[in-house]
C-alpha cells in the first residue's frame, strides 16, 4: 500500500471513529461498525489500530489538539492586548462547541465513566496548550498593575469560560425544548448565548 494510500485510509478510519465514539461512546462504539462504515476490513482497521482503546485515544488526541490550538490561535497573540484576547478566546471556544455540539457531552460521559481518563483528557490539553493559562497570567497580572483590568487567578477564569460556553451544549435536549422554536431560531439563541458569556466576563475583568 502506498505511503498516501495509507494516510487516507487511516485518516478516514479516524473521522469515522470520531463519529462512533462520540455518539456512542467508548463502550457503545464497536470497530465492527466503524470498519464498514470506512469501508475497510475489520483486520485492516486492526492492522491501522491495534485496538480499539488505541484507536480511541488517537481520536481523543486529535479533539484535544483541535481544542488546544483553537484557544492558542484566539489567547495566544501578544500583539493583541489581553482583554481583547480573552475576549476572542470566549468567542472561539463557544463557535468551536457549536460546531460540535456532542463534544462536552463526550467529554463529561467518558470521564464520569472512567475517571481515569482525566488524566489523559488533562496529559493531551496540557501538551498542546504550552503553557498558555501561565503566560496569560504574566500579562493579565502586569495589565492589572497598569489599572487596565482587573486582577484575576487566570486559571479561575478559564473555568469560568469552560463553564459557561458548555452548559447549553450540555443541556442541549432540554434546551431545545424550552428555547429553540425552530433551526434559525436555535442560531438565535446560540449567537445570544455568545454574546451573553462575553459580556459576563467582560463585567468580571474590566475595570468599573
Amino acid at each position: 500500500m502506498h505511503g498516501q494510500e495509507k494516510t487516507n485510509t487511516e485518516q478516514l478510519i479516524l473521522e469515522v471513529a470520531e463519529e462512533e465514539f462520540m455518539t456512542k461512546g467508548f463502550d457503545g462504539a464497536r470497530t465492527t461498525s466503524i470498519a464498514r462504515k470506512a469501508g475497510v476490513t475489520h483486520a485492516m482497521l486492526h492492522y491501522y489500530f491495534r485496538t480499539k482503546e488505541q484507536l480511541f485515544e488517537r481520536v481523543v488526541a486529535k479533539i484535544s489538539s483541535i481544542v488546544a490550538q483553537t484557544m492558542v490561535a484566539a489567547m495566544g497573540d501578544p500583539a493583541m492586548p489581553v482583554i481583547e484576547r480573552i475576549k476572542s478566546g470566549i468567542a472561539s471556544h463557544f463557535d468551536l462547541i457549536a460546531a460540535n455540539p456532542l463534544l462536552p457531552r463526550f467529554f463529561l460521559s467518558e470521564i464520569i465513566q472512567r475517571p481515569e481518563r482525566y488524566y489523559m483528557l488533562h496529559e493531551n490539553l496540557t501538551r498542546h496548550m504550552g503553557g498558555l493559562a501561565a503566560r496569560l497570567q504574566t500579562e493579565v497580572d502586569l495589565a492589572a498593575e497598569r489599572g487596565e483590568m482587573e486582577a484575576v487567578d487566570v486559571r479561575a477564569l478559564l473555568v469560568s469560560i469552560l463553564s459557561l460556553n458548555v452548559f447549553p451544549f450540555v443541556t442541549q435536549p432540554f434546551a431545545e425544548h424550552l428555547l429553540y422554536h425552530s433551526d434559525s431560531g436555535r442560531g438565535q439563541v446560540l449567537s445570544n448565548r455568545k454574546a451573553e458569556n462575553i459580556e459576563i466576563i467582560m463585567r468580571r475583568i474590566k475595570k468599573q
